[in-house]
């Protein structure tokens, strides 16, 4: 089974390099620049999983996972936070807002595919 992937992202070359991580696994990985850009693709598409940058411009990670949580199409959605401003109790914070996972960066380029499928995974057997 092919799963897809959106990453959420305002660093270009975050998306580069993990949606080639990804793709090279097999996943159908799509990128937004925003939330509000991610939010209009889940209008048209569904993820299996998000990837979703913590730190962003118009709408953080916290407030965009919440939202997604809250809303019964996409609250199914493995969403795992991506931050490179790991702060004491940011991990915590995106738990609590609905993250089913927490990486920090720079990514671990060896690990990260997995843990994405694991997520997914979770997901699948709730």
């Amino acid at each position: 089974m092919s799963y897809s992937v959106l990453i959420v992202d305002d660093h270009p070359a975050n998306m580069k390099l993990v949606s080639f991580l990804l793709a090279k696994k097999g996943y159908a990985v799509s990128c937004a620049s925003s939330a509000a850009a991610a939010i209009e693709r889940l209008e048209t598409s569904i993820p299996s999983a998000i990837l979703l940058d913590l730190q962003m411009p118009d709408i953080d990670g916290f407030s965009l996972a919440r939202r997604l949580k809250a809303d019964p199409r996409t609250r199914h959605i493995a969403l795992l936070a991506v931050t490179a401003y790991a702060m004491i109790g940011d991990e915590r914070r995106a738990r609590e807002a609905g993250c089913d996972g927490y990486v920090t960066k720079p990514i671990d380029t060896r690990a990260l595919p997995g843990i994405v499928a694991a997520l997914i995974e979770d997901r699948a057997r709730r």
